[in-house]
């Protein structure tokens, strides 16, 4: 068995709204080419996506504009962030861009679930969502 095969245990289910999922099927086409391994991976997710139809959102799944409270399981350490379209991103103001690799993890991701991801530096790290959210005074199309 070799690492990549054994990093992979089995991904908990994920939702995604119609307008989330159209757009970032979009924006991962488009960064096939800068940002390869991120597209294939973000692909991936959509790919494996429950898709709700349009106009609806779960509020227990992460979605563009949802606040999210995670925790690494390796530190135990609690994270709030704001998942937002890349153009949005702002690290100091804990907005995060779904086309991050912890991003890309988070889309569609409900309370208690739980996932591996890949940093930026290649390390493997499990993360999970303890909370999901909309920001006070925002819209999921933040």
């Amino acid at each position: 068995m070799t690492d990549k095969t054994r990093k992979a245990p089995a991904r908990p289910a994920i939702t995604v709204t119609a307008a989330d999922h159209a757009m970032l099927s979009r924006i991962a086409a488009g960064a096939a080419n800068t940002m390869p391994e991120l597209a294939a991976e973000l692909t991936h997710e959509l790919d494996r996506a429950r898709i709700l139809p349009e106009g609806r959102v779960s509020a227990e799944h992460v979605h563009i504009g949802s606040e999210v409270t995670y925790r690494d399981e390796s530190t135990g350490r609690e994270t709030k962030v704001t998942l937002v379209w890349p153009e949005h991103a702002d690290i100091e103001k804990n907005r995060i861009s779904v086309m991050t690799p912890i991003g890309v993890a988070l889309i569609g991701m409900a309370s208690g679930r739980s996932i591996d991801w890949t940093t930026r530096s290649g390390d493997v790290k499990r993360l999970t969502v303890v909370a999901v959210g909309q920001p006070a005074g925002e819209t999921a199309a933040a």
